[in-house]
């Protein structure tokens, strides 16, 4: 069962999410929030497999929620997916530094999300439609943007590099077994050993790390 608490300043669309979540089997809503402050309560109150949050409400926004949800011990194991009307490079980016694993706009179908929870659940991949990718590729690529070489990135074998390239160009682990000819079991532990060592949560932070390292350009995907 996958557990989730809706954010979303408008009612409306909260009962939507709502209805479509608990029509399907697997999943339940555990919780509701109208701004990102209430949000973060009920992160910590209900501890959901995931948290849907919206960009824009008042008070504290979506992004700021996402941060101080991603940041606290307490929620290790909470995921959250950010959906959204605004397709801006900004958010998109800041969405996924500040640790969201997902980024969606609202006109995505039913179907299209119930995918993207179970796969955030599972922390199997980010979820990055193509344009989503270009975009973080676009932003990560400013001058302003870029970053010293993070020092935890001295600690990954060549071939582990190597599997951080193909995550932050958006394949699974098996799409990287193929690639690299080795067995799904050995991505999945590349992928692992990679985590561990830089300290990321989800796929998401290795694919932003990729990129606010120079590791990863848009050149190169």
């Amino acid at each position: 069962m996958i557990r989730v608490v809706l954010a979303d300043d408008q009612a409306l669309v909260r009962a939507g999410f709502r209805l479509l979540l608990e029509t399907e089997d697997g999943f339940e809503v555990v919780g509701e929030a109208g701004d990102g402050a209430e949000a973060v309560a009920q992160a910590k109150a209900h501890q959901p497999d995931i948290v849907v949050m919206d960009i824009r409400m008042p008070g504290v926004d979506g992004l700021e929620a996402t941060r101080l949800i991603s940041e606290d011990p307490g929620l290790r194991s909470t995921k959250v997916l950010v959906l959204t009307t605004f397709d801006v490079d900004e958010y998109v980016f800041a969405a996924l530094r500040g640790g969201a694993s997902g980024f969606l706009l609202k006109d995505v179908e039913p179907v299209e999300l119930l995918h993207a929870l179970r796969v955030v659940a599972a922390g199997d991949a980010l979820l990055a439609p193509s344009v989503t990718r270009r975009l973080i590729a676009e932003f990560a690529s400013r001058p302003e943007n870029r970053r010293p070489h993070p020092s935890a990135l001295r600690e990954i074998t060549e071939r582990e590099r190597e599997v951080l390239v193909l995550v932050a160009g958006g394949l699974s682990n098996d799409e990287i077994a193929e690639h690299l000819v080795i067995s799904p079991a050995t991505a999945r532990t590349h992928v692992s050993r990679i985590m561990t060592k830089i300290g990321a949560r989800d796929r998401a932070q290795l694919v932003v790390l990729a990129y606010e390292s120079g590791l990863v350009t848009p050149k190169r995907l």
